[in-house]
């Protein structure tokens, strides 16, 4: 009896496992983002935002952080990126309440505290912008997955830098990739719609 009963308790675990296992595999995949099954881990750092506050790896936690590298003098990726997602935020906050959209400068000579709390509120005022010296941010960036690189620091000067917007989910890892759709004679960016179903695919299946 003892053995029957520790049978059908196996078998029982056994089915519930099988169905577990295809409610997992139901669920749709990303089709357009860059998608880690095993999300990377960030390091800490510390930056301050547009109002002035430290914001370190704790202010990333509990939420779903929407990341990517700009500066307030780019001409083009930069503000097209910020008005796009200006344009989607309130679908963004339907699918997850608690998301975020952090610009990161990687022009911190020019775009002082003052000058990116006059920036950022333009587009959403519940964006953030952060920044912080060389030496804080060209780790942050590179763990990220991103790159920037200025050559000429010359009257006028452009940053080159990624194009692509980092997702990290609410344990503070980095979950996805979007990046840019390239056409000629466009600016690249990325398609607001297939962020949506990606990332409400992404919520889903954290």
């Amino acid at each position: 009896m003892k053995n029957y009963i520790i049978y059908i308790g196996g078998f029982i675990a056994a089915v519930i496992g099988v169905l577990a296992f295809k409610q997992i595999n139901n669920v749709e995949q990303p089709e357009h983002a860059l998608y880690y099954q095993q999300p990377r881990e960030i390091k800490p750092f510390e930056l301050t935002d547009h109002t002035g506050q430290l914001f370190t790896k704790a202010q990333l936690k509990d939420k779903w952080s929407l990341v990517f590298l700009g500066y307030t003098s780019c001409p083009d990726i930069c503000p097209t990126t910020l008005q796009n997602l200006g344009f989607i935020y309130d679908d963004l906050k339907a699918i997850a309440n608690n998301s975020q959209v952090l610009l990161v400068t990687v022009d911190p000579n020019r775009d002082t505290q003052e000058k990116l709390n006059q920036y950022i509120p333009y587009f959403n005022n519940e964006f953030i912008a952060l920044r912080g010296e060389h030496s804080a941010l060209f780790p942050f960036a590179r763990n990220l997955g991103l790159m920037y690189a200025i050559s000429d620091e010359g009257e006028g000067y452009l940053v080159d830098h990624s194009a692509s917007i980092v997702l990290i989910n609410p344990d503070g890892n980095i979950t996805s990739i979007f990046k840019p759709e390239q056409e000629v004679g466009k600016v690249p960016a990325i398609d607001s719609e297939k962020l949506l179903s990606d990332y409400q695919k992404i919520v889903a299946l954290y």
